[in-house]
């Protein structure tokens, strides 16, 4: 009985996960498999889909269909496709996970996009019996620029390849080569049936002459530790708070989310654009004072001096480098219905940010089943390139490389409000 107590009352780690791949690949079946398997499907989910298929009794998983338990949306069951971005959440003893299930179909890349950007590790689906197909390059290519830490190629559907390991080897050559352009690091290649349910939580008796571990054991493993508290110290400043009540007339604290980084009572910090120093006097949270604040909480930071600081101005540690410029290069994945040509004006929202930019030029656009680079005046929807922006005022940022919350930014459309596209500083 302590042993269980132990268990509920441990820390247990989280990872974000997104599911990508081309359409018909079998993400949303493989998230139901988890689903199911890890008992993470509610019983009324479970009750709902039985009614579709008219049943009252559901003795396996393989008598349902795993993939209505994601597909939320009715045109989605309707015509058997995702849409929107579904996220789905479920447990094991050891780990606690997030996990995006993202549309497959070209024209839905802006949602694929969205699904990743958070994501700590990717499961790249590929059709055992159809291969590499070029939405999977175009998914992977995106995951790349992103810098997804953690790349897993579920080679799927090998039921219906008579679980073949040349199919396997081949696929699994073809994906390493393609990331290999990439410079992707830490890629991981399982054979696998989500129907079945073999390799995904259980290993079956139907691949033997594969000796890796299991979808879930690999899940399960994988480091989810970040670097962000080791990084340079970054806060972009959301609001000057100024009560100006009876009780504190003369308060001033700046609020924000520390990008990276870790701030103390005491440490001298910038103030960016300004130049402007001093020291913390207080770290204040909802749940009161601290003396030290790491990334990725929410704070205000009142100062010993009074400086200019206003929203959009960034704090870094006194002494710290940070580039401040009026031109600004970044890989591009366009998402807008209308292209991307050069002198077209748009507002990128960065951080805390929001400015005007026209484009100066496009350096060029990524051909996604070579990934050379070709000349193009323009970016069509769904198209990835490199563009040169020219700003309104100076921008404070870090490349995507060093800070991806720094380095990365979105494009408004000035006419209509929408987003057309995700910009990575280079």
């Amino acid at each position: 009985m302590s042993e269980f107590n132990f268990e509920l009352t441990k820390e247990i780690e989280l990872l974000r996960l997104v599911t990508v791949g081309s359409v018909d690949d079998g993400k949303s079946t493989l998230i139901g498999r988890l689903l199911v398997d890890t008992k993470g499907a509610f019983e009324d989910q479970l009750m709902a889909v039985r009614k579709k298929k008219g049943l009252t009794h559901v003795s396996s998983a393989a008598e349902i269909d795993l993939a209505m338990l994601t597909d939320g949306l009715s045109a989605e069951r309707e015509q058997g496709i995702t849409i929107d971005v579904a996220y789905r959440y479920f447990a094991t003893p050891k780990r606690k996970f997030i996990m995006a299930d993202c549309p497959g179909h070209e024209q839905y890349t802006r949602n694929m996009v969205t699904g990743s950007s958070t994501a700590n590790a990717a499961i790249i689906l590929v059709d055992a019996r159809h291969g590499v197909l070029p939405q999977t390059k175009r998914h992977t290519h995106i995951l790349g620029l992103l810098g997804m830490p953690h790349l897993i190629v579920a080679i799927n559907k090998m039921d219906l390849a008579d679980y073949d390991e040349a199919t396997f080897e081949r696929i699994k050559a073809d994906m390493k080569d393609y990331c290999a352009k990439q410079g992707v690091k830490d890629l991981i290649c399982i054979p696998m049936s989500a129907l079945t349910g073999d390799m995904v939580t259980v290993r079956g008796d139907k691949m033997d002459w594969y000796k890796g571990d299991t979808l879930l054991e690999t899940l399960e493993s994988m480091s989810v530790l970040d670097d962000l508290d080791q990084k340079a110290f970054r806060m972009p400043v959301q609001l000057v708070n100024r009560p100006q009540t009876a009780d504190l007339p003369d308060y001033r604290g700046f609020m924000g989310t520390i990008a990276s980084g870790t701030v103390k009572v005491g440490d001298a910090l910038m103030a960016v654009p300004s130049g402007k120093t001093s020291t913390v006097k207080d770290i204040v949270t909802f749940d009161g004072k601290l003396e030290e604040a790491f990334a990725l909480q929410s704070i205000t930071l009142t100062l010993n001096d009074e400086i200019d600081v206003s929203r959009g101005d960034m704090l870094i540690h006194d002494g710290e480098a940070i580039e401040t410029k009026k031109m600004l290069t970044a890989n591009m994945c366009w998402i807008g219905d209308e292209a991307l040509e050069n002198r077209n004006k748009y507002i990128i929202k960065h951080a805390s940010s929001e400015l005007k930019v026209m484009v100066d030029h496009i350096d060029y656009k990524t051909d996604i089943h070579t990934l050379n680079h070709e000349s193009s005046d323009r970016l069509e929807m769904n198209d990835i390139g490199q563009v040169t922006f020219k700003l309104q005022q100076p921008l404070i940022f870090d490349t995507y490389a060093d800070n991806r919350t720094t380095g990365s930014f979105i494009v408004i459309d000035s006419f209509t409000n929408n987003t057309v596209g995700a910009g990575m500083i280079v």
